[in-house]
């Protein structure tokens, strides 16, 4: 045991001591910060769009308004001449609009040089349907005013579990999404990192030396624990700024502390920040923290260690040749991919057969059942779900490792061979 601690204490400074250990810790949370908010910067980024509309009917003058980056402008002209100069006078399109019956509507043409850009065939859509729907309600005799009272506008409010706690949807999609996709990038990076460490140590003939005086499944071991510690320590980190994040730089932002139910009432706030607290207030305190974050550690460590062996076998197994490590974690990182693909369905629908099943299944569990947890325990995942799947992941970490460290002991020590499946197959049950 003490030489295991030996190679697991070299294993974890060795990779924290890194400085790029310390930009990727500080970067990753930038990183996904810019994966959430970019997106939304983009879709509503300016389109710089100057249209041209030849209105032949009538019924559209002065009733496209300008709205964010596209501008239009009603021109009198005949559509042959101008479509063949309205690039030359500083517009990127031409609308054109014939002569129509509103109850019957012709083929509506935009001219550009290049493709119609999609935001801006949705929106212009959008807008020359409204008009005609009030021009149809006008004609018909409906009042739009009365119209717009009779619509109903419904929010549901979700009360979960026995003592009624007001939850959200939101929070238990973003959240399960979030961990979700967090594991699968853990599993596939540290799980690199041990195949990496391992075939290192094989071709500079480290190894060698190492199984002299220690066993090759403590070697194994010590480096899958060790670099644990290293997830595990930039997970810890990560939560430590999250919660600084939250408890500093939210109540200096809104000028109030959202500890308190009243938080997001208090006078003299501008309703912009009334609304903008309540709706932190709401999504922080509909959450289990301690449950996400204990369970999430389960996951994260298990799910870790069960494909971490695995990795270390294909690590042991490839020799110069590049494209063996290819071939040999193919059949390994796609049960992640598939994980991930399920995961995708389970934020959406957690109850479902695909997520129920996903979740207790080793190979895809420590992602899928991150993405259902948000949603409330035992609420949407009764205990004897969670109770399994913990149960499956640990005994399926037992069985990876056992089958690794049978792979590990002769392949960390053969060189010059490309090995085959069947002689792999003949390792895992050659009795020790």
């Amino acid at each position: 045991m003490n030489k295991i601690w030996i190679i697991i204490k070299r294993e974890y400074l060795t990779r924290v001591r890194k400085k790029s250990f310390i930009v990727t810790t500080l970067l990753l949370p930038v990183l996904f910060a810019a994966m959430v908010i970019l997106p939304g910067l983009l879709i509503n980024s300016d389109n710089n769009e100057k249209v041209a509309v030849i209105d032949e009917s009538g019924y559209f003058a002065g009733k496209l308004p300008d709205e964010k980056g596209i501008q239009y402008k009603f021109v009198d002209a005949k559509l042959d001449t101008f479509k063949k100069s309205y690039r030359d006078q500083g517009y990127t399109g031409l609308l054109h609009i014939p002569k129509l019956d509103i109850n019957r509507l012709p083929a509506i043409v935009y001219y550009s040089k290049g493709q119609m850009p999609f935001a801006l065939r949705g929106s212009m859509e959008k807008r020359l349907e409204s008009v005609v729907e009030d021009k149809r309600m006008e004609l018909a005799g409906v009042d739009k005013s009365k119209l717009e009272e009779i619509r109903a506008d419904i929010s549901i409010d979700n009360l979960a579990g026995d003592d009624e706690k007001k939850g959200s949807t939101v929070a238990a999609y973003i959240i399960g999404w979030f961990a979700g996709f967090l594991i699968y990038i853990v599993l596939l990076v540290f799980g690199m990192m041990v195949m990496r460490g391992v075939m290192e140590e094989k071709t500079n003939r480290i190894a060698e030396v190492m199984v002299s005086s220690v066993k090759p499944f403590q070697l194994m071991m010590g480096k899958i624990v060790g670099i644990a510690g290293v997830g595990l320590t930039q997970f810890l980190i990560w939560v430590g700024l999250l919660i600084g994040i939250y408890t500093l730089l939210v109540p200096l932002l809104l000028g109030t502390d959202l500890s308190s139910a009243t938080a997001a009432t208090q006078p003299g706030m501008s309703a912009a920040t009334q609304d903008m607290a309540q709706k932190i207030a709401n999504f922080t305190g509909s959450v289990n923290w301690f449950s996400i974050i204990s369970l999430f550690l389960f996951y994260f460590l298990g799910g870790y260690l069960f494909y971490a062996a695995l990795f270390a076998a294909v690590g042991s197994l490839v020799n110069e040749d590049p494209n063996d490590a290819q071939s040999l974690t193919f059949p390994i990182t796609l049960p992640v991919i598939v994980a991930m693909v399920i995961m995708i369905q389970a934020v959406v629908n957690p109850t479902s057969q695909l997520a129920v099943w996903g979740s207790i299944i080793p190979f895809t569990s420590p992602v899928v059942m991150m993405a259902r947890i948000p949603y409330g325990v035992p609420g949407t995942v009764p205990f004897w779900q969670l109770g399994l799947s913990m149960f499956s992941l640990i005994a399926g970490f037992l069985a990876t490792t056992w089958v690794a460290a049978k792979i590990y002991r002769t392949g960390i020590l053969m060189y010059g061979k490309k090995v085959t499946l069947g002689e792999v197959g003949k390792w895992i049950f050659r009795k020790s």
